[in-house]
């Protein structure tokens, strides 16, 4: 379904992939900030999968598409992604966060999904990665040959490491997933199923971190909101 200008996908993709495929995720705020970010746009348009994590995505399809589609969020693809690699004795990387939160999602997943071997690699914390870096990583990466490889080092870098470096590595499918990472490992708590339910997570977070979701709650939402808005009345 072409919305805004990308190819969001209508539901959970189908594992295993017959080639090497880019899985991300995009939210009313990463749409605002693609339309600044030529190179992170460009990335999110690579994508293989784009899933619609936010409900601002869902409510522009329903407005402007008539569709009625399902929220999948960075959370919930990671799921989706576990239990396929625990049914099939499979692997996965982790790639990004502090080795300490690596720690904890290694030892987490050794009990959710007993079947699933997995590794993982911290890079320098950095805004921009040298090509000695990037070199490292894949050669980390492409050591361990996984089935998924999981990137938590929040948007818009992991989308265009992913995107800049996918033809160097050796895997099936790279899923960008950012805040899972702490998610998962527990170093930071998930708002409460209740803001869930009701499609409210990123009000969750922002009561929490209000500083660092400011913009991304007080700028980029009323500016997704005028962009659906305008494509609505150009189309009547």
């Amino acid at each position: 379904m072409n919305l805004l200008g990308y190819e969001i996908s209508e539901g959970y993709p189908s594992f295993p992939f017959r080639k090497k495929t880019m899985i991300n995720t995009i939210n009313p705020h990463s749409y605002c900030v693609s339309k600044g970010d030529k190179e992170f746009e460009k990335a999110l348009k690579k994508s293989d999968v784009l899933l619609p994590d936010g409900i601002g995505i869902v409510l522009a399809a329903k407005i402007l598409q008539k569709k009625k589609i399902t929220r999948i969020t960075g959370y919930d693809i990671f799921l989706h992604s576990m239990n396929y690699l625990n049914e099939t004795n499979g692997s996965c990387f982790f790639l990004g966060a502090s080795e300490i939160t690596l720690k904890l999602i290694q030892e987490r997943i050794q009990k959710d999904y007993p079947n699933v071997s997995v590794n993982s690699f911290s890079p320098p914390f950095k805004a921009f990665f040298s090509e000695e870096d990037n070199n490292t990583m894949c050669q980390k990466v492409n050591e361990y040959k996984p089935d998924i490889l999981f990137l938590g080092m929040t948007a818009p870098k992991q989308e265009k490491w992913a995107a800049e470096n996918l033809d160097k590595l050796e895997v099936n499918t790279v899923c960008s997933i950012g805040a899972v990472f702490d998610f998962y490992a527990g170093t930071v708590e998930r708002p409460n199923k209740i803001w869930l339910d009701f499609g409210l997570e990123w009000l969750g977070r922002f009561l929490k971190e209000p500083k660092r979701l400011a913009h991304r709650n007080l700028i980029s939402a009323p500016q997704f909101v005028v962009d659906v808005i305008t494509k609505k009345l150009i189309r009547k």
